[in-house]
């Protein structure tokens, strides 16, 4: 669990997944650029046809790497094809990164999360380590997202909310930077 009334997390909620991922991709870019060290994982569709479930990959930000996150054959009790083994490896991977980053952004709170798996031990040493955190959540987990992070922050799935929560979710001593602020060394 995260740490109540923590402003540092923020998670753009009941949006569709497909333009979060996109507009996280776009903040993170765009950070990176003004030399900001983010790092995370962005989920992406598989782009198979006839799939219930559009788990992909997930896209290290940091390296560019994929790590697959879907099974071609879904197991007998459900219609998903979501690998809990892949998005474990991509946590695995991600975990080594948190301590020297300005921003963690996790592309979702999901099924696995909301049952303590998955990418949950990312989000407990992002917060372990005092880091601002970002995420989606959709609306059938906002509720285990509440348990699980309490205070959070709610932003629309736009740009300038994201700007605002940035700002206010950076160290003191950077805000005045503004969003492109210097480069850190």
């Amino acid at each position: 669990m995260m740490t109540p009334g923590n402003t540092r997390v923020a998670a753009v909620v009941g949006s569709d997944s497909r333009n979060v991922q996109a507009l996280f991709g776009v903040v993170a870019d765009e950070l990176r650029a003004a030399g900001r060290r983010v790092i995370g994982v962005i989920a992406e569709a598989h782009g198979l046809p006839d799939r219930t479930c559009a788990a992909g990959f997930l896209r290290d930000i940091a390296s560019g790497g994929q790590v697959s996150i879907y099974l071609q054959e879904a197991p007998s009790h459900t219609s998903c094809h979501l690998d809990a083994g892949g998005v474990e490896a991509a946590c695995g991977r991600l975990i080594p990164q948190i301590a020297d980053c300005d921003l963690v952004i996790i592309s979702k709170f999901g099924k696995l999360e909301a049952g303590g798996g998955g990418l949950t031990p990312a989000f407990e040493a992002a917060a372990e380590a005092g880091k601002p955190v970002l995420t989606s959540v959709s609306d059938l987990h906002a509720a285990a997202w509440r348990a699980f992070a309490p205070g959070a922050a709610d932003l629309s799935c736009d740009e300038a909310a994201i700007r605002r929560w940035w700002e206010a979710a950076r160290e003191p001593d950077e805000r005045a930077a503004g969003w492109s602020g210097a480069v850190r060394s």
